[in-house]
């Protein structure tokens, strides 16, 4: 089991861009169109602690602002503990990180999220 705790600067790259995305969609009110980018932030950073707390804190605030009562309640536990899952090693690949999926369900990685995930891969096994 591989254990990864700081993520790669080539994928933070990606991530930063996802969350940045969300922050700008939000507010010019394009409220699907943030919530995507926060999900495609959650599927690259599930392997790796800090970000993936992050991920459920900002999915959390969003929860907030929309007053969305399942989506706070069901950001609190991933909040918790999905940063634990991902310290060991044992996340549900592909999750999108809302609570209109179950927070154990592995999802299809959308083809470009993949190609980027994969080619990180290859560049920390050389």
């Amino acid at each position: 089991m591989k254990l990864y705790t700081t993520m790669p600067e080539r994928l933070k790259s990606f991530y930063k861009s996802e969350l940045s995305a969300a922050t700008l969609a939000f507010s010019k009110g394009e409220l699907q169109n943030s919530w995507n980018h926060l999900e495609r932030a959650h599927i690259l950073a599930q392997p790796y602690p800090v970000q993936h707390t992050v991920v459920h804190w900002k999915m959390l605030q969003f929860g907030i602002h929309i007053k969305n009562l399942r989506e706070v309640v069901g950001q609190i536990p991933r909040l918790l503990l999905g940063g634990v899952k991902s310290f060991v090693g044992k996340v549900p690949v592909g999750n999108t990180g809302g609570a209109n999926v179950p927070p154990l369900r592995p999802m299809e990685i959308p083809a470009d999220l993949a190609l980027i995930i994969s080619g990180v891969k290859k560049l920390r096994s050389k």
